[in-house]
């Protein structure tokens, strides 16, 4: 009983670190304004969206509890200088009004398509961080012709592509646990109604919980380049993780064989939240792959 314990302290002790260090990019960095901003009509819910620079379309999708903000406040003022950024915050994140529609990745990525309709993109480089690379994932799958390129962070497309202490992680988690917390206050900051935020988290946590699998096939038919970012301890089981790229068409002996039109980077000494905390590589990589 005191192992279960001890180990459980130690996974909450991890979520308010990256809790902490996710607070400090957000206050930290310089926030753009968006030149648009509102919410997009979809199935049963309405999603909030901005609209940052000119340009080819690039579509983000923010990680699980996460606004844009917090996920995407540093990258946005680099990547609009290039592209039409369009930044979504999905149901019941952010500003976007808590709904009690059962949340699935498909379900999440058919709204992100109702998005792009509502604001008349017909094609886009789509990027998605941890359940926005999933969601990304299945955005690809359900609508190929209606993304260019595909970048996933930290991120992978079935249960078993994250090690077996994530996919525990949340098992006896109480949402109480997460009041006053800078999830919260990120929460309050945002949310049109702030009475939700248990519904949210109860309905999050219940989420979490479902195994998905866009499907091995699926993935290896897809035809558009993807750039797969790691952090070399971000929770990722890196023996999937490489499945992945070889069902991209990665893995090769390049000097024997063209190049694969797909990437993979794994940055080193980097967990799942450092890793979106490294501006720098992850736009160096995201210029040099979206170009």
């Amino acid at each position: 009983m005191k192992t279960a314990i001890k180990k459980f302290s130690i996974v909450k002790l991890g979520v308010v670190f990256a809790m902490l260090l996710l607070t400090s990019l957000s206050v930290n960095a310089q926030q753009s304004k968006p030149i648009k901003s509102g919410y997009a009509p979809v199935k049963g819910a309405k999603i909030y969206y901005e609209v940052y620079g000119k340009g080819r379309p690039l579509v983000l999708i923010h990680g699980a509890f996460y606004t844009i903000k917090m996920n995407w406040v540093e990258l946005i003022p680099e990547l609009s200088k290039t592209h039409k950024v369009i930044a979504l915050e999905m149901q019941s994140h952010g500003h976007s009004p808590y709904s009690d529609r059962k949340l699935d990745i498909n379900t999440l990525a058919t709204d992100v398509t109702d998005v792009m309709d509502y604001l008349k993109i017909d094609s886009a480089d789509v990027a998605g961080y941890s359940m926005g690379g999933s969601i990304a994932y299945q955005v690809a799958v359900n609508s190929p012709k209606r993304v260019r390129k595909l970048v996933i962070i930290s991120s992978t497309y079935k249960t078993a592509g994250w090690l077996d202490v994530v996919n525990g992680a949340f098992k006896d988690f109480k949402p109480e646990f997460f009041d006053n917390t800078p999830l919260h206050t990120g929460y309050n900051a945002a949310a049109p109604d702030k009475t939700k935020w248990r519904k949210f988290l109860e309905q999050m946590m219940v989420f979490a919980e479902e195994p998905f699998d866009v499907g091995d096939d699926n993935i290896a038919k897809m035809k558009m380049p993807v750039l797969l970012i790691s952090g070399d301890n971000d929770g990722l089981d890196k023996v999937e993780l490489m499945k992945t790229y070889k069902l991209l068409g990665g893995g090769i002996a390049a000097d024997m064989a063209p190049m694969p039109k797909s990437r993979l980077a794994i940055v080193p000494g980097q967990t799942h939240v450092g890793l979106m905390m490294q501006t720098k590589t992850i736009l160096g990589y995201l210029n040099g792959f979206l170009k």
